[in-house]
């Protein structure tokens, strides 16, 4: 009985198993030496969700048994889960390969000799980690390409090397495949209510700080991004497929995606070739009767994303999108979608895929080559020569922003003589980014400033431009004459090295406009080191000369320190951040506030509580929580927000509110709040988290919600066909804004001028409150720097309050209109976040 049972149980789990002969066509034949997926994994692909350390083990395997397959790991996710990449190609070329690598390169350089060598198709799967669907299909695509046999797959293979990315998202991909099977019956659920396809925040669609990868390929603040993106370039490949799912209710989409929201600087023909592969995916789902559509929804505007990165890299990618289960099995208006059905899609796509690029070899890899053997004559048909950036006070802020240039292959010299362009002066050392290189289309799409369009629906940011985000002054240059710099391209220069302690200074200054120097303030406090910060300046005789310390400044007494060994701890975290350390000779200043004044105010260590869960943005908590973590040292308590009220609000010095809906704190929570507040807590919140601060009487300015903004703009008599149009006018999808900074506020010491550009893709306002001292930034008149919005919002938010600070009894209200930490890249405006949890109660 206990085994019919077993039996039972068994038959009932296998039902919807579908085996590897559901997957392709009877006419393929198989090598039976080589592992299919069911024999490792223990289960049919589709019948359970594929851990990700059950991938790597098959993929291994594969490889091992196969001769056309190699497999590398190319770098670690945060939760140091291996990143693959195997390479698949005929047995004979794959002897050779790192040689037709750099033949490959040199032939895109303007050599001859590769011309008829072999493509690069690159296929990446699953960047959403609970868009599963790809990464499963990738155990099936490695099983295709090491054992099928006959003439295609050896044409195929002779042709082209196809890197396999068989999951982009490890981590992500790990957290779902959890949760999907730890919901999965004997009995498979497809009603859309059950658990298993409702996921808890946060969602697994992000990787471990809740990013999404697929917006961070410009950006490459993440590991997985910067690893991809490395091997991007260390290939070229001529495609590169990025798969995805979508909503339940839909079919299948690949690209074309609609015409009017490509990104202008793409190639046309790089769309003609789309629309040609597109011919192969529409057969061979013609073939199998499945619905599909192509030129909706999806835009190629973007340059940070997976499928239009490549668009400006040489290389032609694209988007498929699979209507997703979200589990085993679930309810769509196109009756029940399975998981298997899902992952099949996406094997036939990566078929169609092959069987496009080997179909239009040739012409492919002629568009690759005329891509950049026209690099001369397009910069020859620019107003300007290139790009001059500003390297300013924060040697850290230029070396990050110079060194994601350098990750994209991007050429910058550092300017041997000084230049003026327009009103403007750079010093030698400033950054010079020739137009004129290989990286001619991405340098473009990077600096650009556009703010008009033809289509002003975007899916995804209007505008991201690279130099604005990290605060840095630039300006194109259209002449030559006066323009001298080096040779050889910009790279990092050894970090700084304080000399050794001694124990003659009587104290030690930071200057705050390092970007890291809160971290290093951070890490001291945490070491038990007193520091005082400076709310005036001050001019100190060091040990070589006089030093004029700005406001922010950072002091640390010799004569108040109680650690052993304190300054050799001191010089040693300082050395490790590259910060330079001045040896103070005496307390008594020749100008400005003493050592000893009360304005050096006691900087206390941030113990901060940033308030997350259902109903809070996953992505700006996560931006916020990866700012804290990567560039503070800072470890927050995040929790939801029904577990506020039962807190003891007193071991927390701050509380952060990242956008969101704030209705699930309750009134005990909201009581508990004001009464820290009062008591000298510090409170932020931006975006929703703002707007709860004035709905809870916290922050006491005039707003224009979202509701009257959107009254703006007239409905009445227009057709149902502007509905859209009429929203992409509405909303700010997300454009860059200029601001005036109050430098004499302590939320904007280290800033180096009054100009602050901010990321905004909210249309909520706060406007100019009248208050004295409490407006720390404003936007100006004329307010667009990139992206677009409308002029009706434009004229809303132009002169309206940015950020605005107020103390509350004993403590402080901040409150943003924008987030300043979005994606994680915005360097300039995360400095507002900093200095409110180090001078957040000093104003």
């Amino acid at each position: 009985m206990r085994v019919f049972v077993l039996l039972l149980a068994f038959l009932v789990f296998q039902s919807q198993a579908k085996p590897i002969s559901y997957y392709f066509s009877p006419e393929i034949e198989f090598d039976q030496s080589i592992s299919k997926p069911s024999e490792v994994l223990g289960y049919e692909v589709g019948e359970w969700h594929v851990r990700h350390d059950q991938l790597v083990n098959y993929m291994t395997r594969v490889a091992e048994q196969s001769p056309r397959l190699n497999i590398a790991t190319i770098g670690y996710s945060h939760e140091k889960r291996p990143l693959l990449l195997l390479s698949a190609t005929s047995i004979e070329q794959q002897k050779s390969l790192e040689l037709i690598r750099q033949a490959r390169l040199a032939y895109l350089r303007g050599d001859t000799k590769l011309h008829d060598g072999p493509n690069v198709i690159w296929m990446g799967y699953s960047v959403h980690g609970n868009e599963s669907s790809g990464s499963n299909a990738a155990l099936l695509v490695a099983y295709y390409l090491a054992a099928a046999q006959g003439e295609e797959i050896e044409t195929l293979l002779e042709n082209n090397i196809i890197l396999i990315d068989p999951a982009m998202n490890p981590d992500g991909l790990a957290r779902f495949a959890h949760w999907a099977n730890s919901h999965r019956g004997q009995v498979l659920s497809a009603d859309p209510a059950h658990r298993e396809h409702v996921e808890s925040w946060p969602s697994a669609r992000t990787n471990h700080y809740w990013f999404d990868l697929n917006r961070d390929w410009l950006l490459l603040q993440h590991p997985e991004s910067r690893a991809r993106v490395e091997q991007f370039h260390r290939w070229k490949p001529t495609v590169l497929t990025d798969f995805h799912e979508m909503g339940t209710n839909s079919s299948y989409f690949f690209q074309p995606g609609i015409p009017s929201r490509t990104h202008p600087i793409t190639p046309k023909q790089n769309q003609q070739l789309t629309h040609k592969l597109a011919t192969y995916h529409a057969k061979i789902l013609d073939n199998d009767k499945q619905l599909y559509f192509t030129q909706e929804s999806f835009d190629d505007f973007y340059i940070g994303k997976g499928s239009t990165y490549p668009d400006v890299n040489g290389t032609v990618g694209i988007l498929f999108e699979q209507a997703s289960s979200r589990g085993h099995v679930q309810e769509s208006i196109n009756g029940d979608l399975y998981f298997h059905r899902t992952i099949k899609n996406q094997l036939l796509t990566t078929l169609s895929t092959f069987q496009g690029v080997n179909a239009h070899k040739a012409e492919l890899m002629k568009y690759q080559r005329a891509f950049f053997d026209s690099i001369s004559e397009l910069a020859s048909k620019e107003k300007y020569k290139g790009f001059v950036v500003a390297k300013g006070q924060d040697t850290y802020r230029f070396e990050q922003f110079s060194e994601l240039l350098k990750r994209h292959q991007v050429d910058a010299y550092p300017l041997t003589k000084a230049l003026k362009v327009g009103e403007l002066n750079y010093q030698v050392g400033d950054l010079y980014i020739p137009l004129k290189q290989p990286q001619l289309r991405f340098i473009q799409a990077a600096f650009s400033t556009q703010t008009s369009f033809e289509d002003n629906t975007f899916y995804d940011v209007s505008g991201w431009t690279l130099p604005y985000a990290f605060d840095l002054e630039f300006a194109p240059v259209t002449s030559s004459w006066g323009l001298k710099y080096t040779d050889m391209p910009w790279s990092l220069s050894a970090n700084l090295a304080n000399p050794p302690p001694t124990d003659s200074a009587y104290a030690y200054g930071i200057e705050w406009h390092h970007y890291l120097a809160p971290k290093l303030v951070n890490l001291l406090l945490k070491e038990g080191i007193f520091v005082r910060g400076a709310l005036k300046s001050f001019t100190a005789q060091t040990s070589h000369e006089e030093q004029v310390f700005a406001a922010g400044s950072v002091v640390i007494p010799a004569g108040l320190q109680t650690v052993q060994n304190w300054r050799n701890t001191l010089y040693k975290l300082a050395n490790r951040l590259g910060i330079q350390l001045f040896s103070i000779r005496t307390g008594l200043t020749a100008q400005g506030i003493d050592l000893g004044s009360r304005f050096m105010t006691p900087l206390k260590q941030p113990k901060v509580l940033l308030v997350g869960g259902q109903g809070t943005s996953q992505y700006e908590v996560g931006e916020v929580w990866y700012h804290l973590d990567r560039h503070l040292s800072i470890a927050p308590t995040i929790v939801e927000q029904g577990r506020v009220g039962q807190l003891d609000l007193s071991r927390y010095t701050h509380l952060i509110l990242a956008d969101g809906r704030y209705d699930l704190l309750n009134k005990q929570a909201k009581s508990a709040i004001h009464a820290w507040v009062k008591k000298g807590g510090v409170i932020w919140g931006h975006k929703r988290g703002a707007k709860w601060l004035v709905e809870q009487q916290l922050l006491h300015t005039e707003t224009v919600s979202t509701k009257e903004m959107k009254s703006l703009f007239k409905s009445d008599g227009l057709p149902y066909s502007e509905r859209e149009a009429l929203a992409a006018k509405q909303r700010i999808a997300g454009a860059i804004y200029d601001t005036q900074i109050d430098l004499s506020h302590p939320l904007a010491f280290g800033l180096e001028d009054n100009r602050l550009p901010v990321f905004k893709n909210s249309a909520w306002v706060m406007k100019h409150h009248n208050k004295p001292f409490t407006n720390v930034a404003k936007y100006t008149p004329s307010p667009l720097l990139s992206g677009y919005t409308d002029e009706r919002n434009r004229a809303q938010i132009a002169g309206s309050s940015a950020l605005i600070a107020q103390r509350y009894g004993q403590g402080a209200v901040i409150a943003m209109a924008d987030n300043p930490v979005f994606r994680g890249y915005w360097y300039g405006s995360s400095r507002l976040l900093s200095n409110a949890l180090f001078f957040g109660g000093s104003f």
